[in-house]
């Protein structure tokens, strides 16, 4: 295993958050194409866009949460030469939460179980947090 495997994951961000942007904009053009908003109230006033382009626009204000802690993470597995079997799983784990909570914020919506998925990849970030903390402390790099 290649320390640089641990960017593949955050290429799989990286492309999560600009898909959304081209959906964004392919929603909101859909929107006004279809006189479902007035172009002009809604360059003032994003409270005007139907449902489905806020869903979308609140997606991407999560792009710019919690995966940026996932970055500096990665940078930092990367600086240390710790990127393992482990670091590379949870990297994985944590962009494919991401995934499926954007699916789920989206579509239906249904908060409990974007709560769960946020959760998850929470704990996800915190296990990469403990690891970095504990190859810094001990010096041990995990297993590649």
């Amino acid at each position: 295993m290649n320390s640089s495997d641990v960017f593949w994951p955050v290429l799989a961000q990286i492309f999560l958050t600009l898909t959304m942007f081209i959906v964004l904009g392919v929603r909101k053009a859909k929107a006004v194409k279809t006189g479902r908003v007035n172009r002009q109230q809604a360059a003032l006033d994003n409270r005007v866009w139907p449902e489905d382009v806020v869903k979308v626009s609140n997606n991407i204000a999560n792009q710019f949460e919690a995966p940026v802690l996932f970055y500096v993470l990665c940078l930092v597995i990367y600086s240390i030469n710790a990127a393992g079997t482990v670091a590379i799983a949870l990297a994985w784990s944590f962009a494919l939460s991401r995934y499926a909570h954007a699916y789920v914020h989206m579509g239906s919506n249904y908060v409990p179980l974007r709560l769960r998925l946020f959760l998850f990849g929470c704990v996800v970030l915190l296990a990469m947090l403990i690891l970095v903390a504990w190859i810094l402390a001990t010096g041990v790099v995990s297993p590649h």
